[in-house]
């Protein structure tokens, strides 16, 4: 009888979490599929063809693994979440995880610290992001759009701790930045070759990647993404890695396409180590007021101990060049280990050219850049004339910029910057316009493969390219030239 009596009172209390809660697997080392939560649990989710729908939260204990490795979409029902003590493991072609109601969103995903992530080929919309306090987190070649401040609140992938593997992946249209970072956490990721756009909805002052301090012995590597603002939005920026807490900045920021945010990129703080080279820093003016931001690179500290170098980066249209504000400080190149080749075209405000603004009392390397690409070859007397420095102004640094070169250029960089093609994101109908040297444009996949050969003509040249959604690399042919694009098929 008391055998009796004690399960009927478990039976109680195990009704009455899962009525509170939901659904928590008992932390047996099982590997859940959705089909088996179907059968622990139909209260808790429920299933129509290829189609499940989740109406309370899920809780998966620290010994148990969720996995899904077939065609699937998951709805969930507005204000639930989803949380991972153990293993979450998403590995089919497509699987789509979204709102019963689009305007009724999810709470979003927890992964809590010790927990194993790992998703791959997903799509994640209308939920309330990602809120990864785990060290072992990868999402590739997902795509993550319509999102909102939930679980998550500091961006769609908010991350703790550790160095979480972010690559191939497209974030759209998020009510919040796409990847953030606490102030006071060191996190380190990869953030590789991702597709970034118009994020930040909320117009919060905030950029699209917004990261703290970073762990000292291993650098933030932010390479190869594209970050494409809303011109619309006035207070969102591209790329801020800051240091507000006493931390230290690592970072090594590469090939990035930063294009029509509020500024392009700004590192702030001391103990502040950072390689910026080869990015495409265009266009990022949205707010239109140079009193409060505008710059293709702003580095600002109130302490010494920055160090920047930057070399390869091609910096246009911005509001401002390059900002060195306070204590900081940059190399654009020294004759030595760094070589320069910097390009500027174009920056500026209240019709007064600025390619670099050294607003510190700090002396930097400026040597072998171009200082402006619509001014060829440039003299000594055409970078003296954009560039703000102690010749201007008596207490500021002195800028060395001699010699100054614009050889490097090739047919290659020139062709690149005239050759557009849009829209981008497509659904595959696209123009190529001012082409005057590219026969022929080869299309590959992320993973390296060939997908598609087409000829081009010269001009303009509309075509339709047959290809699934994804994100793509174009490479562009000529008897003498050759260019790179990145692509992205909705």
């Amino acid at each position: 009888m008391k055998k009796l009596l004690l399960n009927f009172i478990t039976t109680i209390c195990v009704i009455g979490m899962v009525s509170a809660q939901g659904y928590t697997t008992p932390d047996t080392g099982v590997v859940y599929s959705l089909d088996d939560l179907v059968a622990a649990s139909p209260a808790t989710i429920s299933v129509s063809g290829t189609t499940y729908t989740l109406v309370e939260d899920l809780i998966i204990s620290e010994t148990d693994t969720f996995l899904i490795n077939s065609d699937v979409t998951l709805e969930i029902e507005a204000d639930i979440r989803i949380t991972v003590f153990g293993s979450f493991n998403v590995d089919a072609a497509q699987v789509i995880f979204t709102a019963v109601d689009p305007a009724a969103p999810y709470e979003g995903f927890r992964f809590e610290e010790f927990s194993d992530i790992n998703i791959q080929n997903a799509t994640i919309e209308y939920g309330g992001g990602l809120r990864v306090l785990t060290e072992t987190f990868t999402i590739n070649n997902s795509t993550l759009t319509n999102n909102v401040s939930g679980v998550s609140t500091g961006a769609v992938i908010s991350l703790s701790r550790g160095m979480a593997q972010i690559t191939n992946n497209t974030f759209t249209f998020n009510q919040t930045p796409a990847i953030s970072s606490g102030a006071n956490s060191a996190v380190s990721p990869y953030i590789f070759n991702n597709y970034i756009e118009g994020n930040n909805q909320a117009n919060s002052n905030r950029p699209q990647i917004n990261m703290g301090t970073t762990m000292a012995a291993n650098p933030i590597q932010i390479i190869q993404n594209t970050i494409i603002g809303d011109r619309s939005l006035d207070m969102v920026g591209g790329i801020a890695v800051t240091n507000f807490v006493g931390g230290d900045i690592n970072a090594i920021i590469d090939d990035n396409i930063i294009r029509d945010n509020r500024y392009g990129l700004t590192i702030v703080g001391n103990n502040s180590f950072a390689y910026v080279r080869n990015n495409v820093i265009e266009d990022n003016d949205t707010q239109g007021s140079p009193n409060l931001g505008g710059s293709g690179i702003s580095l600002n500290t109130s302490a010494a101990g920055m160090e920047v170098i930057a070399s390869g980066n091609q910096i246009r249209r911005n509001l401002w060049g390059i900002t060195v504000i306070g204590e900081a400080s940059i190399n654009l190149g020294d004759g030595a280990g760094n070589t320069g080749e910097n390009v500027f075209s174009e920056n500026g405000n209240g019709g007064v050219t600025y390619a670099l603004y050294n607003n510190t009392g700090n002396d930097l390397m400026a040597m072998n850049n171009c200082w402006d690409e619509t001014n060829l070859p440039n003299t000594l007397a055409d970078a003296e004339d954009v560039i703000v420095h102690q010749s201007d102004i008596s207490n500021l640094g002195l800028v060395t910029f001699d010699p100054v070169n614009c050889g490097f250029l090739s047919v290659e960089e020139a062709h690149l910057t005239e050759v557009a093609i849009y829209p981008n994101p497509t659904n595959g109908h696209v123009t190529l316009t001012n082409n005057t040297s590219f026969q022929k444009m080869n299309v590959y996949s992320m993973d390296g493969k060939l997908v598609l050969e087409k000829n081009l003509q010269s001009g303009t040249h509309e075509m339709y390219l047959d290809l699934s959604a994804g994100i793509y690399i174009l490479e562009l042919h000529g008897n003498n030239s050759r260019a790179i694009k990145k692509l992205v098929i909705k």
